[in-house]
């Protein structure tokens, strides 16, 4: 795939998850809504995570790409120690992810509070929310930028 296809598959992720959070979580909210939104955020940053690999490549800093998305962030963990945000993305996605495949609880379904409880393999219980959602996916939006950035692209 080009970079710009890379770019262009985060930037529709990302409209997804908008419609998602600031529609129908606003009106269903229901936890399979939030789920859908985690989902839409872990393939939004799994593209991104690609359009700067490639990047990295074409400029020769890297011989391959990881096919899968956990070594992904880990080589750009290693490849970006001093950019703090990368750093928080590689972190965040990995978790995503983690929260993704766990087992679920829900809560206050039809409510303002509904809550997604994941269960973590380490017996670490994780609460997503309204709230925390959006928090997530406004970081995200603030990641596209930064990766737009990386590969300098000002506008796809």
């Amino acid at each position: 795939m080009l970079m710009t296809d890379y770019i262009e598959t985060a930037k529709e992720e990302m409209k997804r998850a908008d419609h998602l959070i600031f529609v129908s979580l606003k009106y269903t909210r229901t936890v399979d809504v939030i789920k859908h939104v985690i989902e839409r955020l872990i393939n939004a940053i799994d593209n991104m995570f690609s359009v700067v690999l490639e990047k990295l490549k074409e400029d020769g800093r890297i011989d391959s790409i990881p096919v899968a998305p956990i070594p992904k962030a880990h080589l750009l963990k290693e490849l970006f120690p001093d950019d703090e945000l990368m750093q928080e993305f590689c972190t965040l996605f990995v978790r995503l992810r983690k929260i993704d495949q766990a087992k679920f609880e829900r809560s206050t379904e039809f409510r303002r509070h509904v809550t997604m409880t994941a269960i973590l393999a380490d017996d670490e219980m994780v609460n997503i929310d309204i709230d925390s959602i959006t928090d997530d996916f406004k970081k995200t939006k603030i990641f596209l930028e930064h990766v737009e950035k990386i590969i300098g692209v000002s506008e796809v």
